[in-house]
Parts: structure tokens; sequence; C-alpha cells
């Protein structure tokens, strides 16, 4: 039982690391390709994973036919409105700053829940949400209220978090019906269609009129097996051992380890304003997770398997 409790918490921490990894592999491709290339080819090779291994496991169960335009609006959100507020925001802040906005995201989870599933909102998570933005706020602002990071980045990072919470409820009503990879890789393939034509018109003959890049292309290569792939397995194999909420807990040390790897890779500088920043972002969440309802839990859950 010990033995399996090691495996379980070295899937988890794996798990974590891929995702951090990503922020800076994404830096990585950017080298020499676009977003909407990184985000396309990403999702063409990680579907086609998630395809087979649904497949192997049988956990791929066929949409029904009244489900068409909920899987389409949910793909709207998720990959496509928030991979193009992720991944254009990480061309104007660092790794660190893209991986602290997006970990507010199950912040946010209970406001819509509030909204729309007639959760109650707790003290806890508004005391959450200020203690995240106040750590966020510590990055981003000088002590004379200045932007020290892209306000535009910035902006666009939150387009992708709010994305993720839109996603969210969309999300309620398909989760009862659809295990976690059904719904990752079949949004991820209507994600395809969306990318399609925005790349073909911006960015594919920039892709296909430059020389072949190696390394960033090993990064997409990456992005795609570890980040969108792996990383799910091994989370989704934590979440069925933990629980969702341990599971989650987890999540919370992201921008942690994101900040040292764009550090030691990138040479993203390491300041103790940004270690406060970070500090503070990480007390707000592990705050407002202490008691998360389980059914939130459960959609936020799929929502940051899908989002990464």
């Amino acid at each position: 039982m010990g033995q399996k409790k090691g495996v379980v918490y070295l899937a988890i921490i794996f798990a974590m690391i891929f995702w951090s990894f990503s922020f800076v592999w994404v830096k990585e491709v950017y080298v020499a390709y676009g977003p909407l290339t990184t985000v396309f080819i990403r999702l063409l090779i990680a579907t086609s994973l998630l395809m087979i291994y649904g497949r192997i496991t049988k956990k791929l169960v066929k949409i029904e036919k009244n489900d068409y335009r909920a899987f389409i609006l949910l793909a709207f959100f998720e990959p496509f409105l928030y991979f193009m507020g992720e991944s254009f925001g990480l061309q104007y802040v660092s790794s660190t700053m893209g991986a602290m906005i997006i970990a507010t995201i199950p912040l946010f989870s209970p406001v819509a829940a509030s909204k729309y599933y007639g959760e109650k909102l707790s003290v806890r998570n508004l005391i959450g949400i200020i203690l995240s933005f106040l750590g966020v706020g510590i990055v981003v602002f000088d002590s004379s209220f200045n932007f020290i990071a892209s306000p535009f980045g910035i902006a666009l990072e939150f387009l992708a978090v709010f994305s993720a919470i839109a996603y969210t409820v969309v999300l309620k009503d398909l989760s009862h019906k659809y295990n976690p990879t059904s719904i990752i890789t079949y949004q991820n393939f209507i994600g395809i269609f969306f990318f399609l034509p925005l790349w073909l018109i911006f960015e594919s003959k920039t892709m296909f009129g430059t020389h072949f890049n190696l390394p960033a292309f090993i990064a997409i290569l990456k992005l795609a097996i570890f980040a969108s792939c792996i990383a799910f397995i091994l989370y989704t194999y934590s979440i069925k051992n933990l629980g969702i909420n341990d599971a989650n807990m987890f999540i919370n040390i992201i921008p942690v380890l994101t900040a040292v790897f764009a550090w030691y890779i990138l040479d993203d500088a390491l300041t103790f304003r940004k270690i406060v920043g970070i500090c503070v972002v990480i007390t707000g969440l592990f705050i407002a997770q202490v008691k998360m309802n389980r059914r939130i839990a459960k959609l936020v859950t799929i929502q940051q398997d899908g989002g990464r």
C-alpha cells in the first residue's frame, strides 16, 4: 500500500513538473514559430495521441447528436479562446507571470458556480481571490503603481482565465454524461478547426517559408506529448487514488516550479518581489481551496486538464 502511495505522489509531481515546463517550452517554440503554429501543431499531435489512448483504454465515448452544439461551444472557450489568450499573452509576459495568472483559475470557478449553479460563495473564496490579486499586483506593479510587465500581455492572460471560467459553465451538463478523456479529446479535436483558418491566413506561409527549426519543433512535441497527454494521464491516475481536492492542492506549486525552470533555462530574473508575489498568490489559492465544493472541484479538474 505504501509503495502504491509513493507511485501516486510521483505521478502527481511529474504532472506538475510537465505543466510547469509548458510555460518554458512555449517560450522556446517562439524563437522560430508563432502562437498559432504552436497551438495548431500541438493540438494535432495531442489529439491523435489522446484518441489512441482513449481507444486502447476504451474510455472514448461517442458524442450524442444533441450534444454537438455544447461541445462546439466548449471548444470555442477552450482550447480556442483560452489558448489565444495564453499563447499570445506569453509573447508579452514572462513564463512565471503567465503561470501565476493562469493559476488563479480555480479561484474564479466558485464565482461562476455562485452565479450559474446556485452555489454559495464562501468567505474563504473571497479572501483567496483578494490575496491572489494582491500577489499578482506585487509582481506587475512597481512601488509607484506603474506596470512592470506588459498590460496587454496581462490582459491576454486574464482572457485565458475568464475563457476557462466560461468553459466551466458550459462543462456542467457534459461532465455528468462524459468522462474527462472523452471531453478533452473531442474539445481538442474541434479546437483544431477553430485554429485552422487563422493559421492558414496568418502563419502558414511564414512556417513553410522559413527553415525548419529542430529545437523549436522538439519543444512543440514536448508540449503535445508531456504537457497535453502524459501529464493528463498521470493527473487522472492521481485523482483516482488521492481524490480531487488533494490532487488539486498540488497545482498550486506550478507557479513556483515555473519560476525556477524559467530562471534556470531562460535566464528569467528571480527577484525578491517575484518570490513574494508568488508566495502571496499560492497562499490565496490554498485558502480558497481548503473546502472547495466537490462538484465544483470536479469541473475545475477537467478544465485544468484541458487547458494545459
